[in-house]
C-alpha cells in the first residue's frame, strides 16, 4: 500500500514529509483552484518545490486547469498531474505537451461515476477515485469500486479518517490519499502525519 498526503502548502511540513524515514510516495499540491484553503499561490508554490523531493513524487493538483496555469507550471519539478473535470482528449493533450504522469480524479457517487474511467484507459497512469466536493473530502461508498477491473493502480480518497481500517483499503486500492485528516484547525498537523504513515509502513509490513 502506497500512501499520498494532499494540500502541502507550508515548508515546515514538506520538510517533514521529505525527511521522514517513511515519506509518502505522494506529495500533492493544490496548483489552481482557489477555493481550496490549501490553494498554494504561483510565488509561494515556487519557493516551496525547490525542497528536495528525495524519495517521493511531487503532485500538482488541477481542476479543470486553463493552459495559462499549465504553462505557469511546466518548468516546476512536478512527477505527476492530478486532473478533475477534463474530457480525455483534453488530458491526452495535456499528457502530450507537458510529458508528465496523470492521475486522473473521479469524483464518485455512484457506480455510473465509476464507469467514466473506461474512457481514460489510454491515457490515465492511476485512476484516483474520490468523493464529491473537492477540498470538502465528501466520503463515498468504497465497496462500489471494489470489483473493477483495472490494469492501472487505483488511488483511493474521500474522507478517509485515521481510525479507519486501513486493511479494508488495502483489499480495493494500491495507493490511500488522505489531507483533511492530518489536520488541526486547518493546518497539517505533524502528530497525525506521523500516526498515518506509521499506520501504512505498519500495514505493509505486516505477516
Amino acid at each position: 500500500m502506497q500512501s499520498k498526503i494532499c494540500g502541502i502548502s507550508d515548508a515546515k511540513t514538506l520538510s517533514f514529509l521529505t525527511n521522514h524515514s517513511s515519506s509518502p510516495d505522494f506529495i500533492g499540491f493544490i496548483v489552481n483552484y482557489v477555493k481550496s484553503k490549501r490553494y498554494v499561490n504561483f510565488a509561494k508554490l515556487k519557493k516551496l518545490l525547490k525542497i528536495d523531493k528525495k524519495n517521493s513524487y511531487y503532485v500538482a493538483v488541477l481542476v479543470k486547469p486553463k493552459n495559462k496555469i499549465l504553462e505557469k507550471i511546466k518548468d516546476l519539478p512536478f512527477d505527476y498531474y492530478q486532473i478533475y473535470d477534463c474530457k480525455p482528449k483534453e488530458i491526452k493533450s495535456i499528457k502530450a505537451k507537458y510529458q508528465k504522469k496523470i492521475i486522473t480524479a473521479f469524483s464518485i457517487e455512484n457506480k455510473n461515476d465509476v464507469k467514466k474511467c473506461k474512457n481514460y484507459q489510454d491515457i490515465t497512469d492511476i485512476y484516483l477515485f474520490d468523493g464529491k466536493g473537492y477540498e470538502k473530502s465528501i466520503s463515498f461508498d468504497h465497496s462500489i469500486i471494489k470489483n473493477i477491473n483495472l490494469k492501472k493502480p487505483i488511488m483511493i480518497a474521500g474522507n478517509i479518517k485515521l481510525d479507519d481500517n486501513f486493511e479494508n483499503y488495502k483489499k480495493i486500492a494500491d495507493i490511500i490519499d488522505i489531507s483533511g485528516a492530518l489536520e488541526t484547525s486547518g493546518l497539517k498537523d505533524i502528530s497525525k502525519i506521523k500516526i498515518f504513515l506509521k499506520k501504512i509502513k505498519e500495514l505493509n509490513y505486516e505477516t
